[in-house]
């Protein structure tokens, strides 16, 4: 029977995960009597819930057996699970590219279409490191058996001694070559080191996860189980609640969901999370209707500070871009929101600036802090009012949302167009692969 041993008891309203500090004496780990696998005596496991800054929350768990002295150390994930899978595809060109950092999950897949060179989820634990790291730690496993393969099959060593070379050739930067992270749960992450400025050879996809990736996650459908969002007339006038955990310290917490009708939109519905124990609050917006036949691209000229309490509904696969500072924030990122156009605008300076992790610590640099210091200067200008600028919403799925004052009337500073979407558009959103007529006769 393993037995738990608390070292101290934290208060109730404590969050779960606490931030990683050598002065917080309260911070203490757990310890569990478990069997050693080496000696199958009674060892104890040392376990520590924490966050690392910027980064995601762990657990630490160490092993040591006083009989025969074995040890182990392992870090395992206990970050949230996003909503959408997402895949980053980078073209390296040279050897500025191969030093990109990389936040690489348990759960991705991590290839290289060139070289026909795949890394399997669940085969690596998470890191994070760059992709000289990856190709690196690659390399040296690679070699590690290469003297037994040579002794029994020098075939095989000769084939594994030319893949090697083509590794090493990538990791120097002489070849370049197209470098993809497939993660499900959407926590991976490859730099962009021209950040705020779209990054051309970094191409970023948010998917929804299939039934098979749910599963890779941990995340298992429950047949029969009914989403509130199929009826939403039958929901207009109720809030419904929902447990779920805080996304900022992990703490048990409340989600308020409601359907609302936009004027001249449509339905909407908002999810709403409080927490009592660190006291943060997110807000969340899914589309109440279909997708739309055209896209729709909404384009503001900020003239006058009353310009940023207009509401904004931003819709998952809505992109944002202001043209004046040279950014564009792709679909997926910030996710669904319902606010006022400051707030989204605040959101956005948090989000390039302010949590940036690839701007504090040793992976910092001070070309890279000035950069970002200076497109958080502009922000501040355009919401100080100091500033003009044009506000663009590009929605292919026509359910993104800004506030015309005028309404009924035009507004003389906004305009809004319908297009056809490209192919590329049609297959994020899932569409080329639909087909709603005619498929009995393909069925038969």
């Amino acid at each position: 029977m393993s037995l738990l041993h608390a070292t101290e008891v934290l208060p109730s309203a404590a969050p779960v995960f606490r931030d990683i500090s050598a002065e917080d004496e309260e911070q203490q780990p757990e310890e569990i009597e478990s069997l050693c696998m080496n000696c199958y005596q009674n060892g104890m496991t040392r376990l520590l819930l924490t966050k690392v800054p910027f980064f995601k929350e762990i657990i630490v768990s160490s092993f040591t057996c006083d009989s025969c002295g074995w040890s182990n150390t392992e870090i395992q994930s206990a970050g949230r699970i996003q909503e959408q899978g997402v895949r980053y595809s980078l073209s390296v060109r040279n050897k500025r590219d191969v030093n990109r950092e990389v936040i690489k999950t348990d759960t991705a897949v991590t290839r290289i279409p060139e070289i026909d060179f795949e890394i399997p989820a669940c085969t690596q634990k998470g890191a994070l490191t760059t992709i000289e790291g990856i190709l690196e730690r690659t390399i040296m496993g690679l070699q590690q058996e290469q003297p037994l393969r040579r002794a029994e099959n020098t075939q095989v060593a000769e084939k594994i001694d030319e893949f090697i070379a083509k590794l090493q050739r990538l990791k120097d930067g002489e070849t370049p070559f197209t470098f993809i992270i497939d993660d499900p749960s959407g926590n991976s992450f490859v730099e962009n080191p021209f950040a705020p400025q779209k990054d051309d050879a970094l191409t970023v996809t948010h998917y929804k996860r299939s039934r098979e990736q749910d599963s890779l996650v941990g995340i298992e459908s429950v047949d029969g189980q009914k989403d509130p969002e199929e009826k939403p007339g039958d929901l207009r006038d109720e809030v419904l609640q929902f447990h779920t955990n805080c996304p900022e310290c992990n703490a048990p917490a409340a989600t308020n969901m409601k359907i609302v009708q936009i004027p001249h939109f449509k339905e909407v519905i908002i999810m709403a999370t409080n927490c009592d124990s660190c006291g943060h609050r997110t807000n969340e917006v899914k589309s109440g209707g279909a997708i739309e036949p055209l896209g729709t691209r909404v384009t503001l000229h900020i003239t006058d500070p009353s310009d940023l309490t207009r509401d904004v509904l931003k819709s998952e696969t809505c992109s944002v871009s202001i043209p004046e500072l040279e950014f564009e924030l792709g679909m997926g990122a910030l996710g669904g929101k319902f606010t006022t156009l400051e707030g989204l605008l605040k959101d956005i300076r948090e989000l390039v600036v302010d949590k940036n992790p690839f701007t504090l610590g040793d992976s910092s640099t001070s070309d890279r802090k000035e950069k970002l210091q200076e497109f958080g200067k502009k922000i501040d200008q355009i919401l100080e009012g100091h500033k003009k600028a044009h506000f663009v919403l590009d929605d292919p799925a026509g359910n993104s949302y800004l506030q015309n004052v005028y309404a009924p009337e035009d507004d003389p500073e906004m305009k809004v167009e319908k297009y056809e979407r490209s192919f590329e558009q049609n297959e994020d959103l899932g569409l080329n692969d639909m087909k709603t007529e005619g498929y009995e006769e393909q069925g038969c």
